[in-house]
């Protein structure tokens, strides 16, 4: 048995175990054909065809950016623009609402001048009848204080305005009277 295994050792050490028997290598070549035309006919086209494709999506995505890019930029140029001009608006209107304001209280100003003056010029109106009317009254009660007084310092009643007249007509003729003796009397004392 030993001589079997020795001379299927020597069989098999002549065969190079790297090297495939010739019929495997046709085998092997054929199915390598085979393969590589199914690839070149129907696999690398349609790979070719995905890859352009997504180039095409991806250089129009590309586009669609640089679009959008540019429209932003426009937007946030007129943005800026139209907040610029809304400032200067709103200054404006800040502007104009000062000078209204300014305006309005310098007419409320007049116009309280106005009502002050007005209000002024009727206290002293008032105020003149108010006084005009005082000196009325005092003269009134003043006479009547001046008939009572004279009423009892004469003895008789000066009720009646006839009778009244008499009597001071007839008081002042007497004070007359009174007077020319004394001033006579001073002369003559004078003399002496």
């Amino acid at each position: 048995m030993l001589h079997a295994v020795i001379a299927a050792a020597t069989e098999e050490a002549a065969k190079n175990p790297l090297i495939p028997e010739w019929y495997d290598i046709i085998w092997s070549a054929v199915c390598f054909v085979v393969i590589l035309f199914f690839f070149w006919k129907l696999v690398l086209p349609r790979m070719q065809k995905l890859l352009d494709d997504r180039a095409e999506a991806i250089e129009g995505n590309i586009a669609k950016a640089d679009d959008a890019q540019r429209k932003a930029e426009a937007a946030l140029v007129q943005y800026t623009a139209q907040l610029a001009d809304a400032r200067a608006e709103a200054g404006a209107i800040r502007d104009q609402a000062r000078t209204d304001g300014q305006r309005i209280v310098a007419e409320h100003k007049e116009q309280a001048a106005a009502e002050a003056g007005r209000i002024a010029a009727s206290a002293k109106t008032q105020i003149e009848a108010e006084r005009q009317a005082a000196v009325v009254s005092l003269r009134s009660e003043v006479g009547t204080l001046a008939i009572d007084l004279a009423s009892g310092v004469i003895g008789e009643s000066l009720s009646n305005d006839a009778k009244a007249s008499a009597i001071v007509d007839r008081f002042l003729a007497e004070l007359e009277a009174s007077e020319v003796p004394a001033h006579a009397a001073a002369p003559a004392a004078g003399k002496i």
